[in-house]
């Protein structure tokens, strides 16, 4: 993820742009300017160019980039005077650094079209909805046939879970409504509510390089939304909830949602009652955060959400910028608008005069403002010709090795 520069370190970058006139580029329109700083950089930046800037116009916030010691910085800049030898614009308010990118966006070029479709099918489903897109990984446990016998895999679920657990529950959220705190706060976040030991309490950290537990916070966050709990009261609630828990028998605890796309459609309920028996850990979360997959996927192969399956046509968003590594587009507030989530999958097609790519990309970012949501996508599997033909293309020259150790970001 870009991270700000901090103060001190950013005058010093400024400072070593002046002092080693490191070049300062902006790209627009397939054309690529170069600018050095003609003075230190101070409330205004003056920037010499190498030909006359008519892409560049007054009042208009321009994106800029240099290279200092093999790191791609980019800072925002909003242009006050052009002139024939150059540009005075604000200093920047920020300098960005670790771009997720890996290569410079620029305006999309008016002759390239771009058309979205979602990947796969999609559903408006009666269940409880979160924020985020699972992708449907099945994993290699079984074959797609076996997968397709809903009554056999719940058979060996049960096997399972009498290796590591005393009992268990299967709940699908059709004909019964979330209705515990459990069950409404994983629900809510589609995330594990795993209370390793009653005796501990809530984990307070989550371990997961893609959050997967509901941690302690999360609950007292829950509790201060969902009941008008105030926080200073929230640590007694859940020492009282996890006590009753222990009181009533059960010393390790695990409700595991099952998630289809954006939807939580359920959950799998494990847990512990009898002592000496090893408690629930994450090697058992784990196990059955694998399962709850197939399990969603034997649902779709058996026809389970086949009433909300929505016809998938394609559709046009504005597109903000374009690089070779992925594009920034916009969409009016809508139902469809909706469905875009962070891991949704897209096929994409660009399409120039001379060229037509079809690529899959994935949304890696969203934001919105009152009229517009914004999606960040990056290309997943684009063919080396066609980077280099959209390169070609939208840089307006050909790839080299410099443009590829410039443009290199941390992806």
């Amino acid at each position: 993820m870009a991270t700000p520069v901090k103060h001190i370190e950013k005058e010093f970058i400024l400072k070593a742009a002046y002092d080693d006139q490191i070049p300062i580029v902006y790209f627009q329109n397939r054309l690529k300017y170069t600018f050095l700083l003609e003075k230190p950089a101070s409330r205004q930046l003056f920037l010499k160019t190498d030909r006359y800037p008519d892409q560049l116009r007054i009042g208009k916030k321009t994106d800029l980039m240099l290279d200092f010691r093999g790191q791609v910085i980019t800072f925002t800049v909003e242009i006050s005077d052009i002139n024939k030898e150059g540009v005075v614009a604000g200093a920047p308010q920020f300098l960005y650094k670790n771009l997720d990118r890996a290569y410079s966006r620029v305006a999309l070029p008016p002759d390239l079209q771009v058309q979205f479709t979602f990947l796969g099918d999609r559903y408006s489903l009666d269940f409880p909805k979160i924020n985020e897109y699972e992708t449907m990984e099945a994993g290699t446990f079984l074959h797609k046939t076996e997968m397709k016998n809903l009554n056999n895999l719940i058979q060996q679920m049960a096997g399972w879970i009498n290796e590591y657990a005393d009992g268990y529950k299967l709940v699908i959220f059709k004909d019964v409504k979330p209705a515990s705190a459990e069950e409404r706060i994983l629900a809510e976040t589609g995330k594990v509510f795993f209370l390793p030991s009653t005796l501990a309490g809530l984990p307070k950290e989550d371990p997961y390089p893609k959050k997967r537990l509901i941690t302690e916070e999360m609950f007292k966050r829950y509790l201060e939304s969902s009941r008008g709990e105030e926080l200073s009261h929230a640590d007694d609630m859940i020492s009282r909830f996890v006590r009753s828990k222990f009181d009533g028998g059960v010393l390790s605890d695990a409700w595991i949602p099952i998630l289809f796309q954006e939807y939580v459609v359920g959950y799998i309920h494990l847990w512990i009652n009898q002592k000496g028996r090893p408690l629930l850990d994450y090697k058992v979360v784990d196990k059955f955060l694998q399962f709850s997959k197939i399990l969603a996927f034997s649902f779709k192969e058996n026809g389970f959400f086949e009433e909300g399956r929505i016809k998938n046509e394609p559709f046009a968003g504005k597109v903000i910028d374009i690089s070779v590594s992925g594009l920034l587009f916009a969409y009016p507030h809508s139902n469809l608008a909706l469905t875009l989530l962070e891991q949704s999958e897209l096929v994409v097609n660009l399409v120039a005069p001379k060229r037509t790519i079809n690529t899959n990309a994935t949304i890696v970012r969203q934001y919105k403002d009152t009229s517009m949501n914004y999606y960040g996508c990056r290309f997943l599997d684009i063919l080396p010709e066609d980077t280099r033909f959209l390169f070609e293309f939208i840089y307006g020259r050909p790839i080299t090795d410099t443009d590829v150790l410039f443009f290199a970001g941390q992806v």
